[in-house]
């Protein structure tokens, strides 16, 4: 029992990064933060026509088709005023694939957080609560240096890390657009390299926080 326990500790040690970082991506995967960053006022606006209103609209539904059960006609069905359709096909093609690192992501979001719950109810249930803290805090001080590595590198080429993580998960050029092109237009680079940076420092705060709750609760139960 102890061995399992123990196992079970250091899973949930390295798990806790992988899940503060799961989490932040999905609170800032709403219209919500599309609309704070449109409105931010260093915020480029569309040279091809968007205003404002239109970019939310189009933008919200990009957004929406990723966590929704809806096909690709949910964005193929959507045309300008003259009747062209938003989407080209080899931007519907990247949307597809998107959706399915999205939905693989939610799964696994899913999974660890029933894997948290569970072990955070055995480590009460069994009184190894003193091992529950000291593995909080220790997975609070991993999230705090692994984040800051990346941020670290993020700082200094954050289009080598934007390609990197493209190349990670889609084939080929499939990922890369036009600047008239619909994508771009609604998402351009500002837009992720913003999310980056508020998801990545979001992740490092509540990393810290663990690490110091935790050795709190540490401290108290010794």
């Amino acid at each position: 029992m102890k061995l399992f326990f123990r196992i079970g500790q250091w899973i949930y040690i390295i798990i806790i990064p992988v899940y503060l970082l799961m989490t932040l991506i999905r609170v800032f995967m709403t219209p919500a933060y599309a609309s704070f960053e449109y409105n931010r006022p260093y915020f480029p606006e569309d040279s091809y026509g968007f205003s404002q209103e239109e970019r939310l609209k189009w933008a919200t539904y990009g957004i929406n088709y990723l966590t929704n059960n809806e096909d690709i006609s949910y964005l193929a069905d959507l045309t300008f005023e003259n009747g062209d359709a938003l989407f080209i096909e080899s931007e519907l093609s990247h949307m597809e694939d998107v959706k399915v690192v999205v939905q693989g992501m939610l799964i696994a979001w899913y999974i660890i957080s029933f894997f948290l719950i569970a072990f955070i109810a055995l480590s009460f249930v069994s009184k190894q609560r003193l091992a529950l803290y000291m593995g909080t805090s220790t997975g609070g001080w991993l999230t705090v240096v692994l984040i800051a590595a990346i941020l670290l590198f993020l700082t200094m080429d954050f289009d080598a890390l934007f390609t990197a993580f493209h190349h990670i998960f889609f084939e080929g050029e499939t990922w890369l657009f036009r600047y008239s092109d619909t994508l771009i237009r609604l998402y351009p680079i500002v837009f992720w390299r913003d999310i980056f940076i508020y998801i990545m420092s979001g992740t490092m705060i509540f990393g810290l926080l663990l690490g110091f709750i935790g050795r709190r609760f540490v401290k108290q139960n010794q």
